[in-house]
């Protein structure tokens, strides 16, 4: 399945019964003016694909993934956050001045918001479902 994903495109895997990740989804959504993200739950067939294929620890990363079918690369954590707000322009690119940040200080700050996001923004019973204007910006 992973193979189906365009090469001129690249995928975020989301949690997908998270609030704030489908909120940011929307987000996302909202300001890709250039049309290069794809979207897919983590819960979903390729989620899972991916998430094997690079050996991912869930109990780790649970929350947000950005995989590059060109490349054959996954960021994760706060680097997925900082790749996906540089293509989605001004303002949103400035979160990319947090790159000067070292890693384990960001993916710290990304760890402690993921790890408390159920709590402070709620979780779904299931997966959230595109309407029929976004159905084409998802992979099932």
């Amino acid at each position: 399945m992973i193979e189906t994903i365009p090469k001129n495109k690249q995928l975020i895997l989301f949690d997908g019964v998270c609030n704030l990740c489908n909120s940011s989804v929307l987000y996302v959504i909202k300001r890709d003016k250039n049309n290069k993200f794809l979207f897919a739950p983590l819960q979903s067939e390729i989620g899972v694909e991916l998430i094997n294929q690079f050996n991912i620890d869930t109990s780790k990363t649970d929350s947000i993934l950005l995989y590059t079918p060109k490349s054959n690369t996954l960021k994760y954590r706060s680097s997925a956050v900082m790749h996906v707000a540089k293509r989605l322009g001004f303002p949103s690119n400035l979160l990319t001045l947090f790159f000067v940040v070292p890693t384990f200080i960001r993916n710290w700050a990304y760890d402690y918001i993921a790890k408390n996001r159920y709590k402070w923004f709620g979780k779904k019973d299931a997966c959230m479902i595109p309407t029929p204007e976004l159905k084409s910006k998802f992979l099932a």
